[in-house]
């Protein structure tokens, strides 16, 4: 379900990519794993994702479904080739064992071992291709006591630190609504691939890419540790504000509707001050910094909060952007659609899709002279399957004896 770009808002040249001429090979799947080589494909790099025969990704049939495929799969598999393997078929490893020869960059998500049980662990794979970029993404990496636990993007945000400073201070922890653990380990798994890739163009030398989520979550605790380590600080549950940091916080307007309000850049929080009809405070020196202003923050919180119940979100807002105080409603994907940022920016792409069209996420980040592109939405199981063969070298009788040995 090849599909070509009708956004009338895009204006930008179709390009090969920064990473045209890179062969990926993905053996993930759900989010972690997939999210990673989505990217990739998207500078131009040959996707191809080996799934399972008949069955395919899970996230295939995850949420919102159409004709059999959720619309996520259509944004978190574009631009990728899909070919049918059955690993547990010995002619299934043959050929995954050709195609790890001609790859440049391995994405896996599997539990740790599992190559190893194939006969691909590391030194198979390195001795196979030496400038291979093997990169893993699990639950705990691939060493230490909880390697062998599974382990998903929840249990990644619970163990990284995420989890519990989420939420109100007086009720239990709550998740982000979407899976932030995985998506933090994607990208993570992107970062070390272009580094090793780096390091590879310089020597040949390929290497693996050990990508454990709990540690991507980790990585994204600010000050956790050395306020901990240092202070004795165990940072704890906060709401919508920031502690230590004021005033940044979430607001109520008249209409019941929320604001976020970042006011805590000094120069901001004096405009912010003098916007909302307090140059008592705009003035006062012991507010004239952060940590002045940290021993002040209910204070602060409560005033803001006063001003902001006597007005609409629209006016609140007219009031904040003319003092220049960064501020905003809280979006819903209704907003985000209707939003002019969003369409200038070329953050919503529109495709042919099912008779119709559909709307996808643009691509990120913006590289003036390669830009990313989705040249098609997730493909269908196996779509590609005869194609990655042949040029292989595996002809069409051999495709065939493959298919009728239940190997694609």
């Amino acid at each position: 379900m090849a599909s070509e770009h009708t956004s009338p808002k895009s204006t930008t040249a179709p390009t090969a990519g920064p990473l045209a001429g890179l062969r990926v090979l993905e053996l993930g799947t759900l989010i972690a794993g997939p999210f990673a080589s989505r990217m990739l494909g998207e500078f131009g790099a040959e996707v191809i994702k080996v799934e399972t025969p008949g069955t395919g990704d899970p996230i295939r049939k995850w949420r919102v479904l159409h004709e059999g495929n959720s619309l996520w799969w259509a944004v978190q598999a574009r631009n990728k080739k899909s070919i049918t393997l059955n690993l547990k078929h010995e002619q299934g490893l043959k050929v995954l064992r050709d195609l790890l020869a001609s790859t440049d960059i391995l994405v896996e998500n599997f539990r740790p071992g599992q190559l190893e049980k194939w006969g691909l662990g590391p030194d198979e794979l390195l001795a196979l291709n030496p400038g291979l970029i093997a990169v893993r993404l699990s639950g705990y990496g691939q060493s230490g006591p909880y390697k062998d636990r599974p382990g998903f993007g929840a249990i990644a945000e619970s163990i990284g630190g995420m989890r519990f400073l989420s939420g109100d201070v007086d009720r239990p922890p709550v998740r982000v609504g979407i899976s932030i653990g995985d998506s933090l380990a994607g990208l993570h798994a992107v970062i070390g691939a272009l580094m090793a890739l780096q390091h590879r163009n310089t020597t040949g030398q390929g290497q693996v890419v050990d990508v454990a989520l709990y540690e991507s979550v980790f990585n994204m605790m600010e000050s956790l540790l050395p306020e901990y380590d240092f202070a004795g600080v165990v940072r704890k549950r906060s709401g919508a504000s920031l502690p230590g940091i004021v005033p940044s916080n979430t607001y109520t307007c008249q209409c019941g509707g929320y604001i976020v309000i970042g006011g805590n850049g000094d120069a901001i929080f004096k405009r912010l001050m003098q916007a909302i009809g307090r140059s008592d405070f705009a003035n006062n020196p012991d507010m004239a910094t952060n940590d002045g202003r940290v021993r002040h923050t209910e204070l602060i919180d409560n005033t803001i909060a006063d001003w902001c119940a006597q007005r609409s979100i629209d006016e609140a807002l007219a009031v904040l952007q003319a003092a220049d105080v960064p501020a905003s409603k809280i979006y819903s994907i209704e907003d985000i659609v209707r939003d002019p940022q969003f369409a200038a920016r070329h953050m919503i792409e529109e495709h042919a899709f099912g008779g119709g069209t559909l709307k996808v996420p643009g691509i990120v980040p913006k590289l003036s002279n390669t830009p990313g592109q989705t040249r098609w939405l997730g493909p269908g199981l196996g779509q590609h399957t005869d194609e990655v063969l042949a040029a292989l070298g595996y002809g069409p009788e051999a495709i065939a004896k493959l298919r009728e040995q239940g190997a694609v």
